[in-house]
């Protein structure tokens, strides 16, 4: 019985964020399932697993975009799909923070502001604290299907690769790499670049 691919959720997909998942992974000697990548999410929960079984090496990261809809969308879908399957073993998820109203949003465990910096508040699009209250809860358009399976670790982040240009691919992303790297330290695992 081969082991679990280990994989970790990233709630957006869009050309900005495919571009600084893709760099990142490279830069962390990790996988990403470029596939995934779109606005909203081009393929199955299915073809993600299939295409999940044919890497080399893990963890490996992936993306889910719901484009903006409030109900439960292809984004969605797809990540339940992946994140119940039995080959799969997710190790955490970097929940992006959108300006879509109404959803419920999901307690995230820390966030990382649009400075780089840990905190235990809630942050918006632009990785701005929201309030100072005690919920860490993300709003986000592709969040709400966290609290229906199982992620050890939730890091919320304003929207990857932007953030009025503080998580720019062009400076490295480091908003998105440190939500990545948390989630590895958390799992114990060691990565590329690693302090």
């Amino acid at each position: 019985m081969p082991e679990k691919v280990r994989v970790i959720l990233v709630t957006d997909g869009d050309k900005v964020a495919q571009n600084v998942v893709e760099d990142l992974a490279a830069s962390l000697g990790l996988r990403c399932i470029s596939a995934s990548g779109g606005n909203p999410t081009p393929i199955s929960g299915k073809e993600i697993v299939n295409l999940l079984k044919t890497v080399k090496s893990d963890p490996v990261l992936v993306m889910f975009d719901d484009r903006g809809r409030r109900d439960r969308g292809q984004g969605e879908r797809a990540m339940q799909y992946v994140a119940d399957h039995p080959d799969i073993e997710v190790l955490g998820a970097v929940a992006v923070a959108s300006n879509t109203g109404g959803s419920g949003g999901i307690e995230a465990d820390v966030c990382v502001t649009g400075t780089g910096k840990m905190v235990d508040h809630p942050v918006d699009k632009n990785g701005d604290v929201r309030n100072r209250s005690n919920h860490m809860v993300i709003k986000g358009d592709t969040v709400d299907v966290l609290n229906e399976v199982e992620v050890p670790v939730i890091v919320g982040v304003g929207d990857i690769g932007k953030m009025d240009k503080a998580d720019d691919i062009s400076r490295g992303a480091p908003i998105t790499r440190r939500a990545i790297e948390e989630i590895l330290k958390r799992s114990g695992i060691p990565y590329d670049g690693q302090h």
